[in-house]
């Protein structure tokens, strides 16, 4: 059983990945923007995080860097739909700074989920 801090400001994907990531027996937290996550992140419980790029408050870009920061081993997934300009400059951003691995949304929950298994399989 692992514990999943998923920052998503989309309420409805928000959910739909914490039940996903609960039927597969992980404990998951949730925060709606970077902010919130960095003011609850508890580096010595979480073991991955899912972070949207694109969010009020505090973006996801930045929230990799003061994560890596605070937990450098921390297993990272980035998601995003990129804005008016795409994804994928936010995505290679993203895995500049050290994302484990990058989604452009819409993505397959089940490859999610599938690569949160292998990332969580290294840790362990």
């Amino acid at each position: 059983m692992s514990v999943i801090l998923i920052i998503e400001d989309d309420k409805d994907l928000r959910g739909m990945l914490k039940t996903a990531l609960l039927r597969k027996d992980h404990v998951v937290l949730e925060a709606e923007n970077g902010r919130e996550a960095l003011i609850h992140f508890k580096p010595g419980v979480t073991d991955l995080i899912i972070t949207d790029l694109l969010m009020p408050e505090e973006d996801g870009l930045k929230v990799i860097m003061k994560m890596r920061e605070i937990k450098h081993d921390i297993k990272l997934i980035a998601i995003s739909g990129g804005g008016s300009g795409g994804p994928g400059s936010y995505l290679d951003l993203a895995k500049a700074l050290g994302a484990d691995a990058v989604y452009s949304k819409p993505f397959s929950v089940n490859d999610l989920t599938a690569k949160i298994d292998d990332l969580l399989k290294v840790e362990q």
